[in-house]
């Protein structure tokens, strides 16, 4: 079914044209990718000298007084940090940890410093920020500079054992004890650095854990995770109705995220009638986005997009996406997390 609904957001279907074709040329070593190869060789000196002044000491890096876990990946676009800062906050929580996060929150129209409370507005918090502290409970900061944010959080919440950083597996300013690195099904695609790959640093490097998040590992080594829908989809006012309840009624299926068809493949697969698919880009902010004239359907999106799509559209369904880690994951965790000389989260 074609994306119709890139039709209906003015000049984002336009817009994402040329994203789409160049993330399709970081797949194979084609013409595109062997075109930028070398600015790729500059991105990676670049990038090469920055982290051996790091290491050197040129650039400093800061260390909290907690054990910091930074989830990230080494490709651009979304692997499916967010699912698994989430699943990592939870099973911290379920062992009776006080955790924090901290994000740089993406995609806001802010640039201080501040925390995410339940009422904050996503576009000045970012939106998946704003969906991890709704998600988990857990007191959550957003800064550009994640050390100032993780600062900012142990003084505001100064009985938190670990902070975990979503994102940042780049950011070398905040010094850190466990890296989480995420792949998708994507895997390291054609193996280059960007523009002419989608490579941020080369793979392998060394990395505490390794996490596939998607359904088909591209490479061997690491840990794996089950993704499902959740039974209900969950209305502004915290309703729920079942999906079961949805099959056979025609509905509408929204998502502003990196890989769109992912969600909309998971509803087909629950036997729900997609009559019409919006795909929109990653951290839309639904700014002046109306819903489709005439088409009165249900309108099921993603968690992400909820937090901020219930404020134009309250009638929207939002779907959760249950993300669990095999066990051996988070055993290795807890190993490392113990292995912390002094930690208080051991």
């Amino acid at each position: 079914m074609p994306l119709q609904g890139r039709s209906t957001t003015g000049n984002s279907g336009a817009a994402s044209a040329p994203a789409s074709r160049l993330q399709r040329a970081w797949l194979h070593r084609g013409p595109l990718a062997w075109l930028l190869w070398p600015l790729s060789l500059l991105y990676t000196a670049l990038f090469s000298l920055r982290r051996r002044l790091y290491r050197i000491g040129w650039l400093k890096a800061y260390r909290v007084r907690v054990p910091v876990i930074v989830v990230g990946n080494v490709i651009a676009g979304g692997a499916g940090k967010t699912p698994v800062v989430m699943a990592v906050v939870r099973h911290l929580q379920a062992r009776g940890l006080s955790v924090g996060v901290v994000s740089r929150g993406y995609g806001r129209r802010t640039d201080d410093c501040r925390e995410v409370l339940d009422e904050s507005d996503p576009q000045d918090v970012g939106d998946e920020p704003a969906l991890i502290r709704r998600a988990t409970g857990a007191p959550v900061f957003v800064a550009r500079r994640r050390v100032e944010a993780a600062r900012a959080l142990l003084a505001r919440h100064p009985a938190t054992q670990v902070i975990v950083s979503d994102d940042g597996l780049q950011h070398l300013a905040l010094a850190r004890d466990v890296e989480i690195c995420v792949f998708d099904d994507r895997g390291v695609g054609n193996g280059w650095r960007l523009p002419a790959g989608p490579l941020r640093e080369q793979w392998p490097r060394p990395c505490d854990l390794v996490l596939h998040s998607g359904e088909h590992p591209a490479f061997e080594g690491g840990y794996t995770a089950t993704r499902a829908l959740a039974q209900d989809a969950v209305a502004s006012d915290g309703q729920r109705t079942p999906l079961d309840a949805l099959a056979g009624t025609p509905v509408i299926a929204l998502a502003a995220i990196a890989r769109p068809e992912a969600f909309f493949g998971m509803l087909r697969a629950r036997g729900l009638t997609l009559t019409k698919t919006i795909a929109l880009p990653d951290h839309f902010d639904f700014g002046g986005w109306q819903r489709p004239s005439g088409l009165e359907h249900p309108l099921l999106c993603t968690e992400k997009d909820a937090v901020k799509l219930w404020r134009h559209a309250p009638d929207a369904l939002a779907v959760p996406l249950h993300f669990a880690p095999e066990p051996q994951f988070f055993a290795a965790l807890d190993a490392k997390l113990s292995s912390l000389d002094g930690s208080q989260a051991a």
